[in-house]
């Protein structure tokens, strides 16, 4: 991670490649248009990871309240770029962004990569049976 660096400044994103990563290879996020990944990322916190030469490596979002719940979202590693810890770096950039803010709970959801998450802190919800959901997107391929 350390040739890697963080930045939390919307202006630093790149949203083409952004959108290509969400639309092409990302199973959740397959589907949205580049409008809606657009606004998506205007109304979130973002993170990207970027190289030292300033190519963009990773990107994550948060949407909260700033108060109470926050929820990690749209994760994504380049694929060149993986198995290098940037995925925990992002997840734990999220809880350490909640923490700034006071906020106790942190949520994210994944097919896949449980041990990325489990790294940062995150676990299994104690009690899953609370939680209830609409969801009307097409089955995730």
């Amino acid at each position: 991670m350390s040739d890697y660096h963080l930045s939390e400044d919307p202006a630093d994103l790149d949203l083409p490649r952004i959108i290509g990563w969400l639309t092409t290879d990302a199973y959740w996020a397959k589907g949205r248009t580049p409008e809606t990944i657009e606004r998506a990322f205007a109304n979130s916190t973002p993170a990207g990871l970027y190289t030292p030469t300033g190519e963009q490596v990773a990107v994550a979002r948060i949407i909260s309240d700033k108060a109470t719940f926050t929820w990690l979202c749209d994760v994504y590693v380049a694929p060149t770029h993986r198995g290098q810890g940037l995925g925990t770096t992002i997840a734990t950039w999220s809880t350490t962004w909640a923490e700034r803010h006071g906020i106790k709970r942190v949520v994210l959801a994944t097919l896949d990569a449980h041990t990325v998450y489990a790294k940062a802190g995150f676990t299994p919800m104690a009690h899953p049976e609370r939680w209830m959901e609409i969801d009307t997107r097409p089955p995730f391929a």
